[in-house]
């Protein structure tokens, strides 16, 4: 696809791409609106800040690797989110992704809105993963304390209520980030968008593909 003028897609072989919307492993447990592949796409500048993290990486740890959640997000996802908040039935993912919060709460309290930072091409969601040396096929995830997209006061990213080592990793990843120009959402501990994104007043709507 040709993607608008501004926009790349990340292809550095070094980072991992989950992009779990594409798929049903998320907390609507199926493929999300706009999502057609495993793809990760950003605006220019946020795509070249990443790139910055995964360079630190490499002089940081041998085998540590961003892997990315979710990067831009059309807005159709967006509402694809909102009217599956207006179905009371729908709860098969309440006891993984939503244990304490009933649907409408998770948009009162800011874990999902009816606008997102996504569609405008320079927020990220991540972690960091280590790849097998001798396998590079495979990894692990550090431990960050909760899964990507869990809606609780432990996905906080200063939260106390997660052992010492997922604090320790979380403040890796926050340092590296911000090192090279992101600011952390601090209700998740995944969630960056670069502060000097070029689109701060447009919300794109074109697929995931």
């Amino acid at each position: 696809m040709i993607l608008p003028s501004g926009f790349s897609y990340v292809d550095d072989p070094r980072i991992i791409h989950s992009v779990d919307y594409a798929s049903s492993h998320n907390f609507i447990d199926r493929p999300i609106a706009g999502y057609t592949r495993k793809c990760c796409i950003l605006s220019h500048e946020a795509l070249k800040a990443l790139v910055a993290v995964q360079d630190e990486l490499d002089t940081y740890q041998k085998g540590y690797v961003l892997k990315l959640f979710d990067c831009y997000r059309p807005k159709t996802a967006v509402a694809d989110f909102e009217q599956w908040s207006q179905d009371p039935q729908d709860l098969k993912e309440k006891a993984h992704y939503y244990p304490d919060f009933e649907k409408p709460e998770l948009f009162k309290i800011g874990y999902i809105g009816s606008v997102s930072s996504h569609s405008r091409g320079s927020t990220v969601d991540l972690t960091i993963a280590v790849r097998d040396l001798k396998d590079p096929a495979q990894y692990t995830e550090l431990d960050m304390g909760t899964p990507f997209d869990f809606f609780g006061e432990k996905s906080n990213t200063g939260s106390t209520n997660v052992s010492a080592i997922a604090q320790k990793n979380r403040c890796l990843l926050k340092g590296l980030m911000e090192k090279n120009g992101f600011e952390n959402l601090p209700l998740e501990w995944w969630h960056y968008t670069l502060v000097n994104e070029p689109f701060p007043d447009t919300y794109f709507d074109f697929p995931v593909q």
